[in-house]
């Protein structure tokens, strides 16, 4: 099996797990109900995907080292870490032959020794359940037949599963992603992802938060590193601890209050890379608040929302809120009648449309003046200011107070940005020349430089001048690295929440803001 046969099984895994990812978020209880747990998956198998796409090794075993690290490295949350473990079981076993039986087994072995307690009744107990399958037939729709069936079979295994009446979502993801490699391999289509409302109930969205607010994700990279030393110290600061990898390269996933503290203990050992930081109240909250306007008649439904917006990871954001969006383009500018359009297709009496760029505002306003159906424009001039008025939305509300209790949203947040500049900038006493790093504040420019780590820092001084509780930090196509600063800002601002996403926007390496 070669490098491109390899990428495209691991495609078609992508193709399966990325169209049940809001699935499998919303069906996310445990270990916490955070709504992530299909993001993670997602992200992770990505990762895989988009390291064979680049130049690598061609024989059977260079392909499995190459695989297994990029799911390490690029693993996301507990589920992606423990994915990560699957994957390199699998590659172990694949890079001396093709055999399924030895490929599961490894697979579900390397799973089980990654996690200090493992419990039954999540993605472990789908892996283990694959493995026997395997080597009882070979044969992937009989592996894939026992995944579902045990999947099922998840909703009585965990007392949380029980109580809120949804199947395990790691479980879940992870058959989806073999499923995914079976009709990469066959050329089958891969089935449509049964409605939400068939396997969640409303048990489901009102969970307990976390004991801990932290999500934290960060990659260790040293000689001799010791992999229990690390895991002992940071048994002491939080929970649903993974710590996995080799002497050379560490992944660790915990939960806590303190990833300052963390962190610390990765950077005491080697270099610290791939930092991830997430709020799990906050995602727990979101994740409660899309479900409740998920399901049917709870919320009322007197207004709808549209969105501008640009970027996959975007796009996404604003469609986990229930928003309807308009693709922005590479040029943020749809047309008057594509508004229009989507006005009129909103599922709602009333809709607001936040146009997210100041381009789009005069458009927004004339599609809704157009529109058959009452429409408000909030004037949102940026895609974190659409952010910011998205998380007020409400819609059981009508349009005019939706859009009084956005636009305060708006009014609260200060935004950023870091770019290359494409012309000479003189403006407010800054500099900059065409090529050069641009640094902007609510739009205006306030920083030019060389390096992109000079100008983003001069943006944040201005963001964070005043008390503020949280920072969003949107990643463009083109992304710098963010972990040295990511950990800058644990470390200095202990008290301020990160939010990170891969917003893909083009033209800004990075957007920020700050409420």
């Amino acid at each position: 099996m070669n490098r491109r046969r390899v990428h495209e099984l691991v495609a078609g895994a992508r193709t399966a797990i990325e169209a049940h990812r809001r699935r499998i978020d919303d069906l996310n209880v445990y270990p916490v109900p955070d709504g992530d747990t299909g993001t993670n998956l997602t992200l992770t198998v990505r990762a895989i995907d988009e390291a064979l796409r680049k130049e690598g090794p061609d024989d059977r075993a260079g392909l499995a080292r190459e695989v297994a690290r990029a799911a390490l490295m690029g693993a996301r949350g507990n589920s992606g870490v423990i994915l990560s473990q699957i994957v390199r079981g699998a590659t172990d076993a694949l890079a001396q032959s093709d055999d399924l039986a030895k490929a599961f087994r490894s697979a579900s072995d390397a799973a089980y020794r990654a996690v200090k307690k493992p419990v039954e009744g999540t993605m472990l107990t789908a892996i283990r359940a694959m493995a026997e399958a395997a080597e009882r037939d070979p044969d992937l729709t009989s592996i894939i037949a026992a995944g579902d069936e045990i999947v099922r079979k998840t909703r009585e295994m965990l007392p949380v599963l029980t109580e809120a009446g949804v199947v395990d979502a790691g479980a879940a993801g992870l058959v989806e992603v073999v499923r995914g490699l079976h009709a990469a391999l066959t050329g089958e289509t891969l089935p449509e992802p049964p409605e939400l409302e068939e396997e969640l109930g409303v048990d489901a969205i009102h969970q307990e938060l976390s004991r801990f607010r932290y999500c934290t994700v960060f990659v260790v990279e040293g000689e001799e590193l010791d992999l229990e030393g690390l895991e002992r110290e940071l048994e002491q600061i939080g929970d649903s601890l993974l710590v996995v990898g080799d002497n050379s390269a560490l992944k660790v996933h915990v939960h806590t209050d303190d990833p300052g503290r963390a962190l610390s203990l990765g950077v005491a050992r080697g270099i610290v890379g791939g930092v991830e930081i997430a709020n799990m109240h906050a995602q727990t909250q979101e994740r409660e608040a899309r479900l409740l306007h998920a399901v049917p008649d709870v919320a009322g439904a007197e207004c709808a929302l549209v969105a501008v917006a640009s970027g996959e990871g975007n796009r996404a954001l604003f469609e986990s809120e229930g928003a309807l969006v308009v693709d922005g383009g590479r040029t943020m500018n749809p047309s008057t009648a594509d508004l229009i359009a989507a006005i009129e297709t909103a599922a709602a009496p009333e809709v607001i449309v936040l146009p997210n760029n100041g381009n789009v505002i005069m458009s927004a306003e004339q599609a809704a003046e157009h529109a058959s159906k009452t429409a408000r424009v909030v004037p949102t001039r940026s895609l974190q200011a659409g952010l910011a008025a998205l998380i007020a939305f409400d819609p059981s509300h009508r349009s005019e107070q939706n859009a009084e209790a956005m636009a305060e949203a708006v009014d609260a947040v200060t935004t950023g940005a870091v770019t290359i500049a494409s012309r000479d900038v003189e403006l407010n006493g800054i500099s900059v020349q065409k090529g050069k790093w641009l640094g902007l504040a609510d739009g205006e420019p306030v920083a030019g430089g060389e390096t992109f780590d000079e100008v983003v820092h001069v943006v944040l001084e201005r963001l964070l001048a005043e008390p503020r509780g949280l920072l969003t930090l949107l990643t463009g196509e083109d992304p710098p690295s963010l972990d040295e600063l990511l950990s800058e800002l644990a470390f200095a601002h202990p008290e301020l929440e990160l939010d990170v996403h891969e917003g893909g926007q083009p033209h800004y390496p990075l957007l920020l803001s700050a409420e």
